[in-house]
């Protein structure tokens, strides 16, 4: 046998407090088994195949089909494949296991237990933006998980939503937007929150906004900063942000936020922040300036 640790079924039943015969039972029917094989020795569970049986154990006892908790229990753990994730370890994995069991209570009660605890900013980098990730790279893997995705998404916006706003007669010299056609708008609403949450207003234009649209806003405002987001490629046309350039009364910030911009074709001028809290900064930069 190798050096690694290895375990008899009967000594991971006893770990797992299961009969052998429920470990033979995931093994037939899951294939939640042994990986571990070396020619005229038993098959042996690692380390690595019992945090897989635990975490669909948990799985189970949380009310998800024995089937269900094992296809995802065998999937790469999104919480160890973010390095970002960190000392957000507990508050990722729950969240994720209350999205797998589409239990929306709970995941509101996480969502809103990250924001209170760390902040908009950083629970939204150490805990929404991971599991919203890991979601993404499942669906791309395997076309699956679109109504998990879109449950854990309309808890974050209520969420983000209920972050008290400044006063009403403090006018905002921020305008937020997605590009066109750009649907993936919780970002831009991360940005509102944490920026209320500082005592600092902006105007929001949601998802999907036409660059017609985005010129009336500008001169109807005349906003100091404006942060267009892009989420994809096929949304980040730099002509949207060369049409605000353009304009006599232009913002003295505008940043261009997201994935999808094409960074060598977004004009000379735009701002391009690498994550929520350098866009933050931009943004307060402006607020905290004096009116002409």
């Amino acid at each position: 046998m190798n050096g690694a640790a290895a375990y008899s079924a009967g000594a991971v039943a006893r770990r797992l407090g299961v009969a052998v015969t429920t470990l033979r039972t995931w093994h037939q029917r899951y294939g939640m088994g042994p990986s571990l094989h070396e020619p005229g020795h038993h098959r042996r569970y690692t380390e690595q195949d019992i945090q897989r049986l635990e975490l669909m154990q948990r799985l189970i006892v949380e009310g998800v089909a024995p089937a269900e908790a094992a296809r995802w229990a065998q999937r790469p753990a999104l919480t160890m494949a973010s390095p970002e994730v960190g000392p957000n370890l507990s508050a990722v994995r729950g969240l994720s296991r209350a999205a797998l069991r589409l239990d929306a209570p709970a995941v509101r009660q996480r969502v809103a237990e990250a924001v209170r605890e760390l902040g908009v900013t950083a629970a939204w980098d150490g805990v929404l933006r991971p599991v919203l990730a890991g979601i993404g790279e499942r669906y791309a893997a395997t076309g699956e998980f679109v109504e998990v995705e879109h449950l854990v998404s309309g808890c974050i916006s209520a969420v983000l939503g209920a972050v008290p706003r400044p006063p009403v007669g403090v006018p905002p010299k921020i305008l937020l937007a997605c590009a066109d056609d750009e649907q993936h708008s919780l970002p831009i609403e991360a940005v509102a929150a944490a920026l209320a949450a500082d005592g600092v207003p902006a105007r929001s234009l949601g998802a999907r906004v036409p660059p017609e649209a985005l010129l009336a806003a500008v001169r109807r405002t005349g906003p100091a900063a404006v942060l267009v987001w892009s989420h994809l490629t096929s949304t980040g046309a730099p002509e949207q942000l060369a049409a605000i350039l353009a304009e006599r009364a232009r913002p003295l910030v505008i940043a261009a936020a997201g994935p999808g911009w094409p960074r060598p074709s977004v004009p000379s001028g735009v701002l391009l922040p690498d994550s929520l809290a350098e866009a933050l900064g931009m943004l307060r930069s402006v607020h905290d300036q004096p009116s002409a």
